[in-house]
């Protein structure tokens, strides 16, 4: 028979729906359709021209323990290094401060934007984030043959891990956090910037050009 004053296994667990209305995820504000990294408050920016080619850095101020890894002149001077011809339409340098959710569910030193909207513009970005250095740096003991090549390359950029049963530790420390971002990620992301150059832009002006010249000899 039916008891009311019976206790429903289900209660308070996700059979009945608790918790699935307030997980963990990056929030996008109604009305815009910008996603997260593209939200840029209380910044300032600085136009550099490195090789004849205009970049503009754009400088989000930091919250409280948390810093950008990199200076302007830092970047300019690795900038300065790679060839005119593989920046080709990129713009925006962008030194970012995520927001806490978003440094627990995509945490990382830096992407590439194909197309980055900045005050009605929009162009290539390399997006490098701050440090917070009240954050750890957890890398896995269980690791492919990839993650253990990173984590030797880490370790070559000054990251100093301690061992325990899980995993390997270590805090984020300013000099070695600009090794990664500065000699590895920045160029890491020009490095997929110019594959899309390559495979994407330069076939496409090329084949601009044949199809021009066909149809010139046409008219002819």
């Amino acid at each position: 028979m039916f008891n009311p004053t019976r206790r429903n296994r289900n209660i308070g667990t996700e059979n009945q729906g608790f918790g699935q209305n307030n997980e963990l995820k990056i929030s996008t504000p109604y009305g815009t359709l910008k996603s997260f990294y593209e939200r840029i408050k209380k910044y300032q920016t600085e136009i550099r021209i490195i090789n004849g080619h205009e970049f503009l850095f754009i400088i989000e101020e930091t919250r409280e323990n948390c810093f950008h890894s990199c200076s302007v002149n830092d970047l300019a001077k690795v900038i300065q290094h790679i060839p005119k011809e593989d920046y080709g339409e990129l713009r925006f340098i962008i030194l970012r401060q995520p927001k806490r959710k978003e440094e627990i569910i995509s945490p990382v030193w830096g992407r590439l934007i194909y197309s980055f909207e900045f005050e009605n513009e929009y162009f290539p970005a390399i997006i490098l984030d701050s440090i917070d250095l009240n954050k750890k740096l957890v890398w896995s003991k269980k690791q492919t043959i990839e993650d253990q090549k990173e984590f030797i390359r880490l370790k070559e950029d000054g990251h100093l891990f301690i061992e325990n049963k899980r995993d390997f530790i270590s805090e984020l420390k300013l000099n070695s956090s600009r090794n990664t971002q500065l000699y590895r990620t920045l160029l890491h992301e020009f490095g997929h910037y110019v594959h899309y150059l390559e495979v994407v832009e330069r076939p496409e002006m090329i084949m601009k050009i044949m199809m021009q010249k066909k149809s010139e000899m046409i008219i002819i």
